[in-house]
């Protein structure tokens, strides 16, 4: 059984990655009805949360089926990372995560995220200073390291764990790779055989099917796996994985039946979560992943971004699920 401090999370959890513009409840929704055993909030900015900024705030929004979940922070400013630390416990999140790995620019150049990964003991005061402001077991996601020249996540896991993190999250990639290339899990697998390590260690890049989840279980010895840009608009990737790992078997894809239902509840929890204006047009960025692979799809697509009209919207799937009847996507 693998715990984050009291947080039980079965024998081998399949993690939610925090994604920026995707991990929102109504994403986290229909993940967690397809079997993610944890996840997390998108990242919220410290800087945010301190002044009191609305879309920092909406994303502390959490809910009771989404348990357990955990709100992720960044910053660059030790004291405002413990300050939004107390805000988000006052949430009442089952855990905090810190990102320590977030590559784009807009948060690496200003010296959150990734940008620690060049200064490991202004890393350690962070991550001891949110260990101290908050009572919930505190998680890290981080990389590999700034670059090819400086891979130090050894180093940095045992400096965490010896100042309180519950449980550790590596992207296998430097920043510098951002999400090019392939990524690499063999230091992963080295923290595994640490045995200065008693915290759980989850991998995470490239895992994109079943098999790979289960080749990088046996393979590396990691206590979960955390699946961040293949969930999106394939929710069913959790418990597809969980199936081949119980049986050693596929099981069948979603057909566009499948498809189409979960791709109304998405928009249904949209609209009630974001009001019908915003919960519409964000929705909209979701219609290509969902429907991926199905051939001539474009004339449908067009139709589901051009119109506002929320029943429309509906018959335009009910359209859909219609035409392309009992069409499995591989």
């Amino acid at each position: 059984m693998v715990k984050i401090g009291k947080i039980e999370l079965g024998d081998f959890p399949l993690l939610l990655a925090p994604m920026e513009d995707v991990s929102d409840p109504p994403f986290r929704a229909v993940c967690k009805a397809n079997g993610a055993d944890l996840m997390y909030t998108e990242f919220v900015s410290s800087e945010g949360l301190i002044r009191d900024a609305a879309k920092s705030k909406q994303k502390l929004d959490i809910f009771e089926y989404e348990r357990p979940i955990g709100i992720q922070l960044f910053g660059s400013d030790i004291e405002h990372m413990r300050q939004s630390t107390e805000i988000a416990t006052a949430a009442q999140p089952d855990l905090i995560d810190i990102n320590y790995g977030c590559p784009v620019k807009n948060v690496a150049c200003r010296g959150a995220g990734a940008a620690l990964l060049q200064d490991i003991p202004k890393m350690v005061k962070m991550t001891e200073a949110v260990v101290k402001a908050t009572h919930l077991p505190v998680t890290v996601k981080t990389r590999l390291g700034w670059d090819d020249n400086t891979k130090n996540i050894l180093e940095v896991a045992e400096r965490l764990q010896d100042i309180g993190i519950q449980a550790l999250t590596v992207h296998g990639r430097t920043r510098v790779q951002m999400y090019k290339g392939s990524a690499d899990w063999t230091l992963i697998g080295r923290l595994k055989e640490n045995p200065r390590l008693t915290i759980p260690i989850f991998g995470n890049g490239d895992i994109d099917s079943p098999q790979k989840a289960l080749e990088y279980k046996n393979r590396y010895g990691v206590d979960g796996v955390m699946i961040g840009r293949a969930a999106i608009g394939y929710p069913w990737i959790f418990n597809e994985i969980k199936h081949y790992v119980q049986h050693g078997e596929r099981s069948l894809p979603p057909d566009v039946a499948d498809r189409v239902n979960i791709t109304k509840k998405h928009l249904e929890f949209s609209i009630k979560w974001k009001g019908d204006r915003t919960g519409v047009f964000e929705m909209r960025r979701h219609y290509t992943n969902y429907f991926k692979g199905l051939p001539d799809f474009k004339p449908f697509r067009m139709r589901l971004v051009e119109t506002s009209d929320i029943p429309e919207l509906f018959a335009i799937l009910d359209e859909i699920s219609e035409a392309y009847s009992g069409e499995l996507i591989s």
